[in-house]
């Protein structure tokens, strides 16, 4: 194991030599720009052997996106962004995360997970207070989905992120970034899609999850064909659910991408050239942004949250107390004094209140 371990470190120690280009000295800061340009082209190779989940996009002005497919909770997805990354020394490298997500980018192993395992009242209160009651409620669910994935595993979420980043570092020039919608504009349009029947489901299978899931399990996520096969599953049970989060992420995603992925300017003259773009997404958007690719997109479509109607206005304000009395319920049973503190919020207390007070 030993060995092992130092064979890595003297790989990784040998990327980042490999890293530092020979500089000559006395350079003028343009002479400087060109020749780093140089030695990134040098460095880059344009038919690269890359990883089985690689897919390769192309634009109409030339440019090249190298999509790489992965498992947000595996090792070898980071190993396949490392290995692309490397060979074809992009442009831009984006990744599947918006600007309420970016601090797992900087964060150690260690503290991703004791982060992902403690869902205590601070979080709840901050996941309410940035999404909404039943938006909020509905994002601390999902943590806890992730929170019992890092426990079976023992890893945390997001490596193949990490690994884009500190990758991106190293390429001269190399821009990043953040290509998913923000979370609460998501999570907003998830809820707003959703019966209140449909919620009180769904709530109720994410707290209650209990399946092991093993190492081989998350790299079978890597397989389109058992992927595909268990969105088709999701959609059967909750279609607006999948095509917010699933289906608007890829077209946001695949708008991202093309963004990035326009022309370059060369030094020394600013010669427009094709970029190389190298995009990290999870396996499950690949196909949707394949699909997408060469369609004309609606971003404004997928940013906006519809207003309630008035009858679902009506509605919610009759049944409200009894639907949060069965998330607190949940979220007690999920993660112990989460539900009991939810419960104590006076925003809460005051609405079950009003629920048992008749109106006069």
């Amino acid at each position: 194991m030993d060995q092992d371990n130092n064979s890595e470190d003297d790989s990784v120690g040998q990327a980042e030599d490999d890293a530092q280009p020979p500089f000559p000295l006395g350079l003028s800061d343009s002479e400087a720009v060109e020749v780093l340009w140089q030695v990134r082209t040098q460095r880059r190779q344009t038919e690269p052997d890359l990883p089985d989940t690689v897919t390769r996009l192309t634009t109409p002005e030339g440019s090249i996106v190298y999509l790489v497919g992965t498992a947000h909770f595996s090792d070898s997805s980071k190993k396949d962004v490392a290995t692309t990354i490397r060979a074809v020394q992009p442009d831009v490298v984006v990744v599947e995360l918006c600007q309420y997500r970016v601090s797992m980018l900087k964060m150690d192993e260690k503290t991703l997970l004791k982060e992902a395992k403690d869902i205590n009242l601070e979080k709840v209160q901050q996941a309410i207070k940035q999404n909404g009651v039943m938006s909020g409620l509905m994002q601390i669910l999902l943590l806890k989905v992730s929170a019992h994935i890092t426990e079976q595993l023992g890893m945390a979420p997001g490596g193949e992120f990490r690994e884009a980043f500190k990758e991106a570092g190293k390429v001269p020039f190399c821009k990043f970034h953040l290509g998913d919608r923000p979370i609460p504009v998501t999570f907003k349009r998830a809820i707003a899609a959703l019966s209140l029947w449909q919620k009180a489901r769904l709530a109720w299978g994410l707290c209650f999850l209990s399946d092991p899931i093993s190492k081989e399990d998350v790299e079978k996520c890597k397989q389109k064909d058992l992927l595909e096969q268990t969105m088709s599953e999701m959609i059967g049970e909750f279609p607006a659910l999948h095509r917010t989060i699933v289906a608007e992420r890829d077209i946001y995603l695949t708008h991202t991408l093309r963004q990035a992925a326009r022309c370059v300017e060369a030094p020394p003259n600013a010669e427009k050239v094709p970029a190389v773009v190298v995009g990290v997404v999870g396996m499950g958007h690949v196909p949707g942004i394949e699909r997408n690719w060469d369609e004309e997109l609606n971003i404004h479509e997928i940013m906006s949250v519809a207003p309630p109607s008035r009858f679902g206005w009506v509605v919610r304000n009759v049944l409200k107390g009894a639907m949060w009395g069965l998330l607190g319920y949940a979220c007690f049973r999920a993660s112990k004094g989460v539900g009991r503190a939810l419960l104590s919020l006076p925003t809460v207390q005051s609405l079950l209140e009003n629920i048992r007070t008749p109106s006069v």
